[in-house]
Formats: structure tokens, sequence, C-alpha cells
């Protein structure tokens, strides 16, 4: 039997283009149309992956009644707005993180979304990397025992990033940009992350930029029951890329331990009574990194995108969701504000002061 396909529309054809990459090879899904402000972005994508329609319009692909799902890739300042618009004209959403800024549009999300009947997905990527992939199997299989202990950083020189205009305008965060990877995955296991406490600093190079939000942090968070997370980043500076990988997700249980890894397509796991492994994925390469260099995330947006048309065909809600999300939001706020005032902030606080029920 034949499975259903679903129609998508893409907005924002910069950090789209994975998502394009996607959909145009997989056998689940029709593009569409696509749209950007730039034109020259439109043409550029048009040429490099041969389809036929583009617009400059948001409105042309919220009004085509054969688009089942839209896919929001433009700046982060954009999403709130570009998401409310495509619930509003009855479609399904899949959104590139950070789902939102800040927390102020949270609450009239909520009530869009849950008078809609759509369902709205946040592409965390990092969720979806072969080696991440393995280790939450493992977790869930139970071969790390009591799991209380999650130490997840995401360290990169991203000084190409500060290259795009949108990147050094009001709004821009590397917490909210690049930490949020870390962040979703430390959260991903200790899902009832209650409080945070750490430290940022602003680099000399993240002010050439005229950036003040911090460029380096470290941060300790408990959930309810006193585990404890680790999660660290930095991203102005020098990496040591031949040693240490981009992204990292460490597993610390009374049976076993593991760590996963991006961008290398490594897993190392010890699940006594084995001797330590490294699993290497190095063959699926060319499935993730598609285009030029590691910094794109084209295999995780095809997993995602064939696990979201699955949830839809089992009436399963696609994780991480909108809840998840505003949540995950909702522990950022709270980093921001004990960085600023060095002292521990509760998660709950900050949900109250914006009247989020979840």
């Amino acid at each position: 039997m034949n499975k259903p396909k679903y129609k998508l529309g893409v907005i924002g054809l910069g950090e789209g283009r994975s998502i394009i990459s996607a959909a145009l090879q997989s056998e689940r899904w029709d593009l569409v149309n696509v749209c950007d402000i730039n034109e020259e972005m439109c043409k550029l994508r048009k040429d490099e992956f041969g389809f036929q329609r583009y617009t400059l319009n948001y409105m042309d692909l919220l009004n085509d009644p054969e688009i089942d799902v839209i896919a929001i890739y433009t700046p982060d300042q954009l999403h709130g707005r570009h998401i409310q618009m495509a619930l509003e004209a009855g479609k399904h959403v899949i959104v590139t993180k950070p789902m939102l800024h800040s927390l102020e549009e949270a609450s009239g999300l909520l009530q869009v979304w849950r008078s809609s009947g759509k369902h709205v997905f946040v592409g965390q990527s990092s969720r979806f990397f072969e080696p991440m992939i393995h280790q939450r199997n493992d977790f869930l299989a139970g071969y790390h025992g009591e799991v209380d202990t999650v130490e997840t950083s995401y360290i990169s020189d991203s000084r190409w990033f500060l290259q795009k205009d949108w990147s050094r305008q009001r709004g821009f965060s590397w917490l909210y940009n690049f930490m949020i990877h870390a962040v979703d995955l430390a959260k991903w296991y200790l899902p009832e992350i209650e409080e945070v406490f750490g430290y940022g600093h602003s680099s000399n190079t993240n002010k050439e930029y005229g950036l003040t939000a911090p460029d380096s942090m470290r941060f300790v968070m408990k959930d309810k029951e006193g585990r404890i997370a680790q999660v660290s980043g930095s991203y102005t500076k020098p990496s040591l890329q031949h040693i240490e990988p981009g992204i990292s997700c460490t597993l610390r249980g009374t049976k076993g331990t593991s760590r996963a890894v991006y961008s290398n397509l490594l897993y190392h796991t010890h699940f006594p009574p084995e001797q330590p492994v490294t699993h290497t994925f190095e063959e699926k390469f060319p499935y993730y990194f598609r285009f030029e260099g590691t910094s794109h995330h084209a295999g995780e947006y095809q997993n995602y995108i064939e696990y979201f048309t699955d949830c839809l065909e089992h009436g399963e809600t696609p994780k991480p969701d909108l809840m998840e999300g505003i949540h995950t939001l909702s522990i950022l706020t709270a980093m921001e504000r004990s960085m600023e005032s060095g002292t521990p902030v509760k998660v709950n606080d900050v949900l109250s002061e914006f009247c989020l029920e979840l």
C-alpha cells in the first residue's frame, strides 16, 4: 500500500537549503513552492535544485490550498509571526530552532495553536544525527541504568556566522541560536529541569560585531529529582577541531556511560561487562553532509521530515512540539537571567511570569 504524500512550502531559502534537499529526496514529500524576500536567493536555489516555482510573497504559500505543511527557516526574530500566520491559514508547521526568540510571543501563539488543530514541530536537528539516534535507543533500552548526570556542549569557531546580516541585528543570541542544541539535548534526558545557574562572557571579538549577548557560557542545571546537567558553549574563538567535536552529549548511568558527538559520526559506549567501544558511522557521511563542509544539517532534516510524516500517519504528536519548545525557551530565559544576576533561577518562576501553563 502506498503511503500518503505531504505537500510542503518552504520560507527562508538560506537556512532552508537542507530541507529543500530533504523534501526532493523523499518519497513522502512533494515540494510545492518556496519563498524568500531575496529573489537572487530564490534563483540560486532554483538553479541548484531544478524546481520551477518560487515566490517573494509569503501569502502565496499560505493561500495555496495544495500545501499541507509550512517549513519556516527565516531569521529567528520572524519565527513567531510566521508560525502564527501558518496556523491561521490551516497549515501544519515545521520550524527551525529557536522556535521563538523570546517568551513574549508564547502566550498568544499557544492560543492560536490550540484553536488550530495543527501540529507545530521544532526542528531540533541534533536529536536526529546518527550517533544521537543510537544513544537515544540505548537509553530507552535501559543500557545506561539510572542516568543521573548529563553533560552536553556546543563548542565551535562560528565567527563565519557573523557575516550574515541578520545575525548582527537586535535579537540575535548565541544562546538561542547555537547553545540551544546543547540545552535541548540536556532537556531530552532531563525533561523536568527546574533550576539553572551559570556564567557568561562577551569577548572582544563578539563586541567588534556590535554584539553584547555572551559568546562563552557555562551552566549547571538540576531537575526535580536532583539529577544534574552540565551545559557548555563557546562560539568566537579558534576550536580544536582535530580532537573535539562541535556538539557532544554524555550520559552517565549506574550501568554504563555513552557519548554521542557531532559532526564526527562517532558514538562511544561503555556498558560493562562489555569493554569500551567506539562505533563509527562514517559510511553515512554523504547522507548527512550533502553540501560543502559539515556546518549544515541535511541528513538530520531528512530524518526529521520522515519522522514527521510517520507521526502524522499514526496520529502521534511530533516531538519536540510547541509545548516542549516553549519549555525549552523558559530554560533559556532562566539561563539569561542567571548570567545577569549571578544567582540560580527557577524555570517555573519564568513560566509564571509569562502566564504560561504547560
